[in-house]
C-alpha cells in the first residue's frame, strides 16, 4: 500500500490518455494540491503539459491549438465553472477527469453545455486526497467539527476521501472504529454505506485476510499535539510548517531571496529522503558530513565547525550550492532549527513536556512549569505546551496546581486571546471525563507497575520518550487484541489478524505518529502494510485552532474550583 504510487498512477494516466500534443492542465484548489504533491511541475512538463491554471480564472487566452486536461473534484461549483468553460471552449479539446464519483444528472448538464463537442473523455479517477508520504495521507481540513459534531459539508467530503484512498489502493475493507465517539460512528457509517452503494466499484479480487479500516478520533490522545518534535521533518514543520511540501521562510533573519520558500520532497529529494526521521542530533552531524565532503572536493580549507560555521559557508561559496544541489537548502534549514532550539531553551522546555507526558513527579514537574514562565527566553507557546499537559495529567488530582499556575500566566502576560481559549478548553476537548484509554497509565494497579518498569527500563534520549497512542492501538489490532467492546467493528466481525490496516484520525494526526507507523511497517518488513491518514496534519498552532473550534462550553462543572482565563 502506498499513496503516492497510487495518485501517481492516476495523475500519469491522464495526462498520458489525452495523446500527443501540448496540453494545459486545469486544476481547482484542492486539486492543485494533490498534483502538486505527488508530481513535479518539471515532471508533468515531459508529459507535454506546460501550461497551468485554475478552472475558475476566467481570464484565460483562447488557444485552440492546445488540448486541455481538467482534473477536479466534483463539486456543485465545480460543475457550474465547468458548464461555463465548455459553452465557450477556450481550448481544442478537453479530457476531464473527476477525483471521485460524479452525480448523473452532473454529467447529463456537462454533456448538454457541450454545444461544439469538444470533449473527448470523461472518466472518474479516485486521487481524491494528499498524500503526503508513501504511508501518510490528509483530506486537508483543518477544522473538520463544531460543537462536538461534524459540520456536514466536512463529514461528507472525509468521507468522499476515505472511499477514494480504499478504490485508489483497490480495498474493501472491514471497518472498526471508535465507540466513546460519535464522530467516529457517524464516519464509519457514512463511508460502509457508500461502499454498500456504489458496490460495483468494489468489485476487485478480495485479500485474505480482509484489509481493517480503524477509524480513531484525535480526542482519545490529546498529548501528542501539544510535544516539540526532534526528528527532522516533524520539526520542520512545528517551527515553520510544511505545506504541501512547500515550507515557508519568509520570516526567517537574513534569508536570500531564492530560499525565501523551499520544497521538500522525499520524491525528489534524495537527502531528504535518508534524512526525514533522523533526529536532532544526527541531521546536524549528517550535514557536518557533506560540507567536509565538499571540502575534500573543492580543496578549501575553511574551518567549519559549528551550524554557524556551515551557514556562513554556504554563503561564502556560491558554487556549494550549485554543486550540492538541494544540500544547500537543508543548511539553511538546520542552522534555522539551531538557532531557534538555542533562543527560546527548547532543550529545557522539551525536557518537561517528556517529564509531564511520561514521569510521575508532581511538584517538579510544577517548578519546572514555574521556571519556564519565568524565563523571557521561552515563548508563550511552549509555556502554554506544558501548562496544558500539566492539566490533562493532573486534571483529577486534589493537590493540583493549575490556578497557581494561571495566576503566574497573567502576571507575564503575553498571552494571546486564542491561547487563553485553547488552554481553558483543552480538558473539554480531551480530558479524563472524554477520553477512555489512561494516558498517563496512573489509573490501575497494571498501569502503574509498566511505567515504573519503564522507568527502570530508561530512554535512550530524554527529548524522545514519548510514544503516540496510536502506536499502541496498531499493534494491539496486530496481535488481535484491540478491545472490541471499544472498537467495535461495522457489520462482519473479523477473527483473523490483519496485514493492511488503514488507520484514519478524525481532528488531524501529527508527525510523529506518522513515524510510529513508518518505524512499524519497517519493523514487520512488508509482512503487515499500514498507511495513516487524518482530516489535517497537525503542528501545534493548527492543533489550537481545531481545538478553539470544536469545543464551545469549557466550563467544567466537574472542577468548579478551577478558574478560567
Amino acid at each position: 500500500m502506498n499513496v503516492i504510487n497510487a495518485v501517481r498512477f492516476y495523475v500519469k494516466k491522464f495526462t498520458e490518455e489525452s495523446g500527443a500534443g501540448m496540453k494545459i492542465l486545469l486544476l481547482d484548489n484542492e486539486t492543485k494540491s494533490i498534483v502538486s504533491v505527488a508530481f513535479s511541475q518539471s515532471e508533468i512538463a515531459n508529459k507535454e503539459v506546460y501550461l497551468f491554471d485554475l478552472l475558475e480564472n476566467q481570464n484565460r487566452d483562447h488557444m485552440k491549438h492546445l488540448k486541455c486536461i481538467c482534473f477536479l473534484r466534483p463539486t456543485k461549483q465545480n460543475i457550474v465553472n465547468l458548464s461555463r468553460e465548455l459553452k465557450n471552449p477556450k481550448y481544442g479539446q478537453y479530457y476531464i477527469y473527476f477525483s471521485n464519483t460524479i452525480e448523473k444528472i452532473d454529467v447529463k448538464s456537462l454533456a448538454e453545455s457541450d454545444e461544439q463537442e469538444v470533449v473527448r473523455e470523461v472518466q472518474e479517477y479516485f486521487a481524491d486526497y494528499v498524500a503526503l508520504g508513501y504511508h501518510v495521507f490528509s483530506m486537508n481540513i483543518p477544522k473538520c467539527g463544531e460543537f462536538n459534531k461534524w459540520t456536514e459539508a466536512n463529514l461528507k467530503r472525509t468521507a468522499q476521501g476515505l472511499i477514494s484512498v480504499l478504490l485508489s489502493l483497490k480495498k474493501s475493507p472491514v471497518i472498526r472504529y471508535q465507540a466513546s465517539f460519535e464522530m467516529c460512528r457517524k464516519l464509519a457509517e457514512l463511508v460502509r454505506n457508500i461502499i454498500s452503494r456504489d458496490s460495483n466499484l468494489f468489485d476487485f479480487r478480495q485479500t485474505d485476510p480482509a484489509p481493517v479500516l480503524l477509524i480513531l478520533d484525535r480526542r482519545e490522545d490529546p498529548v501528542t499535539p501539544l510535544l516539540n518534535q526532534w526528528t527532522y521533518q516533524a520539526m520542520v514543520h512545528e517551527q515553520f510548517g510544511i505545506r504541501n511540501n512547500l515550507v515557508n521562510l519568509k520570516g526567517v533573519p537574513g534569508i536570500s531571496k531564492e530560499l525565501e520558500e523551499i520544497i521538500l520532497s522525499a520524491e525528489y529529494d534524495d537527502f531528504y529522503e535518508k534524512s526525514m526521521f533522523l533526529n536532532y542530533g544526527e541531521i546536524c552531524i549528517k550535514i557536518k558530513e557533506l560540507m567536509e565532503d565538499f571540502q575534500k572536493k573543492s580543496q578549501s580549507n575553511t574551518k567549519v565547525e559549528t551550524i554557524a560555521d556551515m551557514k556562513a559557508f554556504v554563503e561564502n561559496y556560491p558554487q556549494f550550492k550549485k554543486m550540492s544541489g538541494t544540500v544547500a537548502k537543508h543548511v539553511t534549514l538546520v542552522s534555522e532549527l539551531s538557532r531557534i532550539v538555542s533562543e527560546y531553551n527548547l532543550l529545557e522546555v522539551s525536557e518537561t513536556e517528556q517529564q509531564l507526558a511520561c514521569q510521575e513527579d508532581h511538584s517538579d514537574s510544577l517548578q519546572k512549569i514555574k521556571n519556564l514562565i519565568k524565563n523571557p527566553r521561552v515563548r508563550t507557546q511552549d509555556i502554554l505546551r506544558s501548562v496544558c499537559l500539566y492539566a490533562l495529567r493532573y486534571e483529577k488530582s486534589n493537590s493540583s496546581g493549575l490556578n497557581s499556575l494561571k495566576n503566574t500566566l497573567l502576571e507575564r502576560g503575553g498571552f494571546t486571546s486564542e491561547q487563553k481559549d485553547f488552554l481553558n478548553k483543552i480538558c473539554s476537548y480531551g480530558g479524563v471525563n472524554y477520553r477512555e484509554t489512561d494516558l498517563f497509565l496512573n489509573q490501575n494497579a497494571m498501569a502503574f507497575t509498566k511505567r515504573i518498569l519503564k522507568g527502570f527500563k530508561g530512554v535512550d534520549n530524554i527529548y524522545t520518550q514519548h510514544s503516540p497512542l496510536v502506536k499502541d492501538l496498531v499493534e494491539q489490532l496486530i496481535k488481535g487484541k484491540l478491545k472490541e467492546t471499544s472498537y467495535p467493528f461495522l457489520g462482519n466481525t473479523v477473527r483473523d489478524k490483519p496485514q493492511e490496516i488503514i488507520v484514519f484520525v478524525i481532528g488531524g494526526i501529527t508527525f510523529e505518529e506518522t513515524l510510529a507507523i513508518h518505524n512499524i511497517n519497517k519493523a514487520y518488513a512488508g509482512n503487515i502494510k499500514i498507511i495513516i491518514g487524518g482530516t489535517y496534519l497537525h503542528s501545534f498552532k493548527t492543533f489550537m485552532d481545531e481545538v478553539n473550534s470544536l469545543v464551545s462550553d469549557y466550563r467544567d462543572r466537574t472542577r468548579p474550583n478551577v478558574r478560567n482565563l
